[in-house]
């Protein structure tokens, strides 16, 4: 009698031990697949689909510090071309002004001002004169915010009879502002000042 009691306890804990690793190793296989259906939904999450031309590309979605640097740069690239590219055209230099006015605070429109009340805008109209900027570089510090930038720029002065060549090199501050259809990157350039603008080259046409 006391070893058959003594058998049915010892089958009771075998019972008992593989329940509980059953019971284990079940857990571990649920905590498992919730956490690959959250990382493969966040995944998903993360992949964003354009269509162009037709065809469905996939990109992947970032946080805005992982780009900060580059939309930074392209921001500042962006306000030069439209505030310093001119052409004899009063419609289309008042188009750019106002789209380089989204991206900078009130530095940039004494600037514009500035140059209006000298007559600048109607001498490039009346000689019939076309200024392109190009970018050379844009350097950043986001280790500090507000961001300091220094861009280097070379602007082409084409009138009828010469071209003129002259660096330009400016600097400011870019503070984060909301995104907008006027303003993509959501930064807003402070303080913005002029440290050279010299003729490089004069070439007769």
């Amino acid at each position: 009698m006391f070893k058959q009691m003594k058998n049915i306890d010892t089958a009771f804990r075998h019972i008992r031990g593989f329940t509980l690793v059953v019971i284990i190793g079940s857990l571990v296989l649920s905590c498992f697949a919730v956490y690959k259906s959250f990382r493969l939904v966040s995944e998903m999450q993360s992949k964003v689909y354009i269509l162009a031309n037709g065809k469905a590309l996939e990109a992947y979605s970032s946080d805005r510090k992982d780009n900060i640097a580059v939309e930074a740069r392209d921001h500042v690239k962006a306000f030069h071309q439209f505030f310093f590219t001119l052409h004899p055209d009063d419609k289309v230099i008042h188009s750019n002004i106002i789209k380089a006015l989204y991206l900078a605070d009130g530095s940039a429109k004494r600037e514009y001002d500035n140059l209006k009340e000298n007559g600048y805008y109607t001498n490039v109209i009346a000689g019939n004169i076309s200024q392109e900027v190009k970018v050379d570089s844009v350097s950043i510090d986001i280790a500090n915010y507000p961001y300091h930038f220094r861009c280097f720029a070379t602007q082409s002065i084409i009138r009828t009879t010469s071209t003129v060549s002259r660096s330009l090199i400016t600097e400011g501050f870019l503070r984060n502002v909301s995104r907008s259809d006027n303003n993509p990157h959501g930064f807003l350039i402070e303080r913005l000042s002029t440290i050279e603008n010299r003729d490089l080259k004069f070439e007769n046409r």
